[in-house]
């Protein structure tokens, strides 16, 4: 582990000379939010290091802490679904591991307030973007895996997502939006969703379509734009599930 060893005297000393954004870093604050004491705390500064910043970074910690994640969440999903196929466990899991779940968990620990970039990533909104955001959770992973082991990295990854995990459920991830709003509305005996194509722009080798889609679900028309008319029309049916989920949930 020459590497971390290295990296992690070459980071802390540069933080220590030269911070650009965060002055100080409550670092027992967000060990708290984590869940994890950290052995070696200078870990969790390379976590959280973009190589904006530095070259020494936490991409490396990024990398294993992916292959940790994908690991655990497949061991988890293998479990509880022991009648599906391979296919649909793929999809599963896809669905939990992607950029987009992983960065909505980055800002409810809010781990944007700990990132330590560089000044021109810092003031072109990097800490915002759901990349970065996705990149420093799993480097946080890593870092857990490196500081204390596969047992706790586990731990920390069934605790962040289990939100997820508890409310995970085959139709809502493997039907497609359409159909979800379809059934919704039939079950209520409601009217079928109507959707209109109200815009294209673009060349026709290059187009852009906002589709309108109008429910009962959702007190006025839902807008919706994409390159194909479908994936607009999926985007508008999502959006509608998303307020009748919250709705239900009240």
């Amino acid at each position: 582990m020459y590497w971390i060893a290295h990296a992690q005297k070459h980071v802390v000393a540069h933080l220590r000379n030269n911070r650009v954004n965060n002055t100080s870093i409550d670092y027992q604050r967000l060990q708290k939010k984590l869940g994890h004491q950290f052995a070696d705390e200078s870990l969790l500064t390379l976590s959280l290091t973009h190589r904006s910043y530095s070259k020494l970074n936490n991409e490396r910690l990024e990398f294993l802490g992916d292959s940790v994640l994908s690991t655990t969440i497949a061991e988890y999903i293998f479990n509880h679904y022991p009648e599906e196929n391979e296919g649909i466990l793929s999809r599963l899991r896809s669905s939990l591991v992607k950029g987009e779940t992983l960065a909505d968990i980055a800002r409810e620990y809010a781990l944007s307030d700990y990132l330590i970039m560089g000044e021109g990533e810092l003031k072109s909104g990097g800490f915002r973007r759901d990349s970065i955001l996705a990149d420093v959770v799993e480097a946080i992973i890593g870092a857990i895996f490196v500081d204390s082991g596969m047992h706790e990295s586990q731990s920390f990854i069934l605790r962040i997502f289990k939100s997820r995990l508890d409310t995970l459920s085959i139709d809502k991830h493997l039907k497609d939006p359409k159909t979800r709003l379809q059934e919704i509305l039939q079950s209520k005996k409601l009217p079928l969703p109507q959707y209109v194509v109200i815009d294209i722009e673009g060349e026709s080798h290059d187009q852009k379509f906002t589709v309108s889609c109008k429910t009962k679900l959702y007190p006025e028309p839902v807008i919706a734009t994409a390159s194909t008319r479908r994936q607009a029309e999926k985007m508008a049916a999502t959006k509608i599930l998303e307020f009748a989920e919250k709705e239900n949930a009240r």
